[in-house]
């Protein structure tokens, strides 16, 4: 079965060469050279923070595992993680808007090199410390990047349509060739030059101290709502009105906590879905095919979004069913014989059909991210965008909180079937989200900030 591995990472890999190199005029964008200039420190700038996020990835639950710590100790590691976003992703979204995003940038970069510096101790409150850091990082990872990236090319007056450009080409290197290469680097620390599991997190903080760098020397601060008469509890509140006026939003945010969940499920379930009976699978060797399926969707989505006759709010219900129904293939192989008792041994024939669904579940992410990013910059108002983005993340914390917590509770058929639910659900409201997308706006973000101000929140 060790050929099937090379043919889907060559099949994929040669799709997606193909891709890149047949585009047409219709596929590319026009832009300038400023523009060019601005996305392509942008894009150094942002690969380098996903090499520091994807290096750790891989050996984070080994490092535990090395400092002798058992399943129940590490599950709690992992939801102090989470929880640590939950409980403080929305307050440092909220800075953002309020203090500056390029300040918060910064801050990420240093929240994360000093939750990669407590990987050296074995002693786990200072773990539980690391992990509460990396949750707050990564709130700033998924909201203040992209909110200064949007304010600053709207502050530059660049062309609207050039903004998806950018997020393809993010996720295409971000998500998918630093992922491969973070990947290949860091088994090349730990098990070629044997500096030990560690040594992938030393190497995470260097990435990100050399990106923090470009960002003190080359970007400029922007903010949301720099008002000083307002507080953090004014921004909560004022995010929270946005989301329950405007139908948009909250349809938005319900659609992106209904990926994201099933996204991090399968993130826990596709190691076991593909070796039930404990077969030998190139761990390694997957992760990276699956990243080589994501650049394959970032590339689609670049070209739909090149197009004016493409509609993101069209094409992604698409996306959605898909991907339903590549996460329905763990449920339908259940039915498959196994090898009886034997375990050991190379993936079965529902292990290859399954790591097909997964490739293609992984195409879908590769395009939701950069059209989700598109949407976001279209609906969310720019006054609380790191507020309200983290807001989204609310939902999916708690949900995948629970998963971790009950992931031996429920069989893995199970899992996988309410993820496939919840993306066909997601596919309904982006639909209606289509429907209503033309409609205008009942009432401006001033006018809701001031009835904010004005009565108090009824929740």
């Amino acid at each position: 079965m060790e050929v099937f591995y090379y043919l889907v990472f060559g099949g994929l890999g040669a799709v997606v060469a193909l891709l890149e190199l047949s585009k047409s005029t219709k596929d590319r964008i026009n832009t300038s050279p400023a523009f060019n200039s601005f996305k392509n420190n942008y894009l150094v700038v942002y690969s380098l923070m996903m090499a520091g996020d994807w290096l750790q990835g891989p050996y984070v639950y080994f490092l535990y595992s090395q400092y002798g710590f058992g399943k129940g100790e590490i599950g709690q590691l992992f939801i102090a993680g989470f929880g640590s976003s939950m409980l403080f992703g929305t307050i440092v979204g909220s800075l953002a808007d309020k203090q500056g995003r390029k300040r918060a940038c910064i801050t990420y970069c240093i929240t994360y090199i000093l939750s990669c510096i407590t990987k050296h101790s074995p002693q786990y409150r200072v773990l539980m410390v690391g992990r509460v850091l990396g949750g707050i990082a990564t709130s700033l990872l998924f909201s203040a990047f992209e909110s200064w990236l949007v304010a600053e090319h709207n502050k530059r007056g660049f062309d609207q349509q050039w903004l998806s450009l950018t997020f393809s080409k993010a996720i295409f290197l971000g998500n998918g060739l630093v992922a491969i290469l973070s990947g290949l680097f860091g088994n090349l620390l730990v098990d070629s030059f044997a500096l030990g599991p560690v040594a992938p997190f030393d190497a995470a903080a260097c990435f990100l101290a050399i990106g923090m760098a470009i960002i003190l020397s080359s970007w400029t601060e922007n903010y949301g709502d720099a008002s000083e008469s307002k507080d953090l509890f004014t921004q909560f509140r004022g995010a929270a009105v946005a989301i329950a006026s405007d139908e948009k939003i909250a349809l938005l945010g319900a659609i992106q906590s209904l990926f994201e969940g099933s996204m991090y499920t399968f993130v826990f379930l596709w190691t076991p879905a593909l070796s039930p009976n404990e077969e030998d699978i190139p761990h390694g060797f997957i992760f990276a095919t699956f990243m080589l399926a994501s650049m394959l969707g970032s590339s689609l989505a670049s070209r739909l979004m090149a197009r004016s006759s493409s509609r993101v709010e069209s094409y992604m219900q698409i996306v959605f069913v898909i991907s339903s129904i590549s996460l329905t293939l763990p449920v339908a192989t259940n039915f498959l014989p196994l090898p009886s008792g034997v375990k050991g041994g190379g993936i079965s024939i529902s292990g290859c059909i399954q790591l097909l669904g997964f490739c293609t579940f992984e195409a879908c992410v590769g395009i939701f991210w950069p059209s989700i990013m598109k949407m976001r910059s279209q609906y969310i108002p720019e006054e609380a965008r790191s507020t309200i983005m983290n807001f989204f993340r609310i939902p999916l914390n708690i949900f995948v909180c629970i998963v971790l917590y009950n992931v031996n509770a429920f069989p893995i058929t199970i899992m996988f079937g309410m993820c496939s639910i919840f993306l066909f659900v997601a596919s309904i409201l982006q639909r209606r989200l289509m429907q209503i997308a033309d409609k205008p706006k009942t009432e401006d973000w001033a006018a809701r900030e001031k009835d904010t101000e004005a009565e108090p929140l009824n929740i």
